[in-house]
């Protein structure tokens, strides 16, 4: 999952980024409204994790910019403004969720998982495909009761394509949802990670339940 961090706090914003990197997320950060902006004109994220208290734009501005283009972006508020008052306004601009500050980085985790999660499935924190399961809580994917050893970039292709399961996944759209604004869409970065995937399933269920189609993408399926 690809998350943007907004928040003018620079040690916050970069707390929050490394133990959501930490996770295996894919995060990119902006501390001003603006900034914010003009990223999510040009990038595509599955969850904004958003302070309101921002400069040259504020967070609810923000918010309602983003909405009036994108109903479907995750937004999960932070703010000092505990009031329900304040939580209501920013329920009704369009925030998934709102987290009051101070908080524990656990929680913000937990709120995260939640609602990427409610994005695609309203299962179990544990998503399967045959005998291989991703628990998205720990970030563990595991064969039976055998845990695999995955990089973040394979863990993050792998939770991309069970949540995606039997339909393709382009590289493009791994580029969006698991790498940051960082990446150069023409590396062979991409294709490295995922062979490097693939050859650990392999030797864990011994068959490859990544197809690769043609034309279209990558698809994760069954074959068992």
């Amino acid at each position: 999952m690809r998350i943007l961090v907004v928040e003018d706090e620079r040690a916050l914003c970069d707390a929050i980024a490394r133990s959501l990197r930490n996770l295996a997320y894919s995060v990119d950060c902006c501390y001003d409204g603006q900034q914010a902006l003009d990223l999510l004109d040009v990038e595509t994220f599955d969850l904004v994790v958003l302070d309101l208290n921002l400069p040259h734009v504020d967070g609810m501005t923000v918010l309602r910019q983003l909405r009036k283009t994108d109903c479907e972006t995750k937004v999960l508020v932070l703010s000092a403004r505990g009031e329900v008052a304040d939580k209501v306004a920013g329920l009704d601009a369009g925030a998934n969720d709102y987290l009051t500050k101070p908080f524990h980085l656990d929680e913000l985790a937990a709120r995260i998982r939640s609602l990427t999660l409610r994005r695609f499935t309203q299962n179990d924190t544990v998503l399967t495909c045959g005998s291989l399961s991703f628990d998205t809580k720990t970030r563990v994917a595991s064969v039976g009761d055998v845990p695999l050893s995955l990089t973040r970039k394979e863990t993050g292709i792998l939770e991309y394509l069970m949540l995606n399961q039997g339909r393709p996944v382009s590289q493009e759209e791994l580029i969006e949802h698991v790498w940051d604004s960082s990446v150069n869409s023409f590396s062979n970065a991409i294709r490295v990670h995922i062979s490097s995937l693939r050859k650990k399933l392999r030797g864990a269920l011994e068959h490859d339940p990544i197809r690769n189609r043609i034309g279209e993408g990558y698809v994760m399926e069954d074959g068992e």
